[in-house]
């Protein structure tokens, strides 16, 4: 039974963990018989928005608390996982991915990752275990795996790819319902709902993504 690390950044779309992402993740490792951790730094978020008017509020809150509601209170503090411990790892989408688990989302190619989040993927990538990187995700994933080059996918836009480039990596256009497979780097990434448009779409590349990541970790 492969075990499979889920790094969360917070609960919800605009400032943590995009939600349909994570669930549709957490139910394709589950049906494919996968030990699950689910995992996320214990810091504050970049900041809390308000979902319903999508507005910057005056409230703070920890990327850890809030991830344990998507895990269902089963989820370790990002600092007690090795890379030792997983099999293989996956990190759903959502600006958390860019705003919390590196800055992405404010500096672009001059973003820091989150040192916690570095030392974990470089070392998985050390260990030639397998990654997946889910709407956004890519684009910290390649900033901390940079020297690597890594090859992904965010979808097709023209924005974001650039960005990747610019940061080391190679950026491959992809349809909401694929996946791209860095062979190499045991990387695979899908672009949900950086395309879009709905829940199903999404759920036919996380499938696809999810199943290719289980399959490498054999």
């Amino acid at each position: 039974m492969a075990r499979v690390g889920v790094l969360l950044s917070g609960c919800g779309v605009f400032d943590g963990t995009e939600i349909h992402e994570a669930v549709l993740t957490l139910l394709a490792l589950d049906r494919a018989g996968a030990e699950i951790v689910c995992m996320a730094p214990n810091v504050e978020q970049a900041h809390v928005i308000n979902h319903l008017t999508q507005e910057v509020t005056a409230e703070t809150r920890n990327v850890l608390v809030e991830s344990a509601r998507i895990a269902r209170g089963e989820i370790k503090d990002l600092k007690d996982v090795q890379a030792g411990d997983l099999d293989a790892l996956i990190m759903p989408g959502g600006f958390g991915a860019a705003k919390n688990l590196s800055d992405f989302a404010f500096k672009g190619p001059q973003a820091t990752v989150h040192p916690e989040v570095k030392r974990l993927l470089t070392d998985l990538a050390a260990a030639g275990k397998p990654i997946g990187a889910i709407c956004i995700a890519p684009a910290t994933l390649t900033k901390a795996l940079a020297d690597r080059k890594p090859e992904v996918t965010i979808g097709t836009d023209a924005g974001t790819a650039s960005a990747i480039e610019a940061m080391g990596g190679r950026h491959k256009s992809c349809s909401v319902d694929m996946i791209h497979l860095d062979a190499g780097n045991k990387l695979v990434s899908t672009p949900a709902y950086m395309l879009g448009p709905g829940i199903k779409e999404v759920a036919q590349g996380i499938e696809k993504l999810v199943a290719r990541v289980v399959e490498l970790a054999k």
